[in-house]
């Protein structure tokens, strides 16, 4: 039971990070629009360094080729979503970018995973369990501010987008008590890894990438391709 506390706790700290965007609640209307495709570039490379520093590699470690398939099965199933919300939002005008949507899809089963990595740590033994949770929290502090970038740019408010990251942050609360309780009957995570990872591609590549496009002024440019640059650093710093 003690165990089962820690788990609680642990994945209940993790998921508070994803209210990281509170802190830019305060910031005007009109100074944050300034500075939002700016964060919609450090989101872009902190989903490409999250899918090929960490995600990729752990999985073609479990299952070498193979894995590579389940990340084509994430990108075409991202496509097919995209395609369904598109037509579903362009009958009715919706005012939010379908990729908010697929965003809090892939951030979801990458707190499901986390959740499981977390619970599976604890369960080896508790010192172990609290690095990981350390190392996640680390992984964690950059994505959501990104992943808060991503839910703004695409349409939600600020309220409204710290309310929907934390709800897809606490799925790994419940994906480490399903691990405590069903870890015998749990498959290798690795195709869920390679899966998350094929999203992330998706999502930065066809969707948020294009926006930066938008911007032809030299000096945002250069910006736009340093906070890119950035994001995909931080994660390779976090690699380990």
């Amino acid at each position: 039971m003690f165990v089962l506390v820690l788990i609680l706790l642990s994945t209940l700290l993790v998921s508070l990070i994803s209210l990281v965007g509170i802190f830019f609640i305060t910031v005007k209307e009109q100074a944050f629009k300034r500075i939002l495709l700016l964060l919609v570039s450090f989101a872009s490379g902190t989903l490409l360094g999250a899918a090929f520093l960490h995600l990729i590699p752990e999985s073609v470690s479990a299952f070498s080729e193979t894995a590579f398939v389940a990340i084509l099965v994430g990108i075409l199933a991202f496509f097919l979503l995209e395609k369904f919300l598109w037509r579903h939002c362009h009958a009715r005008e919706c005012p939010v970018h379908t990729f908010a949507f697929l965003n809090l899809l892939g951030d979801g089963v990458h707190n499901f995973i986390d959740g499981v990595v977390i619970a599976a740590s604890f369960l080896a033994s508790v010192p172990l369990g609290l690095t990981t949770t350390l190392a996640v929290i680390a992984h964690e502090i950059p994505q959501e501010i990104g992943d808060f970038s991503i839910l703004i740019y695409g349409g939600f408010g600020k309220v409204k987008a710290l309310s929907y990251n934390f709800l897809t942050a606490i799925i790994a609360i419940f994906a480490a008590t399903l691990m405590y309780f069903f870890s015998p009957f749990f498959p290798s995570l690795a195709y869920l890894l390679a899966f998350a990872a094929g999203g992330f591609i998706y999502i930065a590549t066809t969707d948020l990438i294009p926006e930066l496009h938008k911007e032809t002024e030299p000096l945002k440019s250069a910006a736009q391709f340093f906070l890119l640059f950035l994001g995909i650093a931080l994660m390779w710093v976090l690699k380990e």
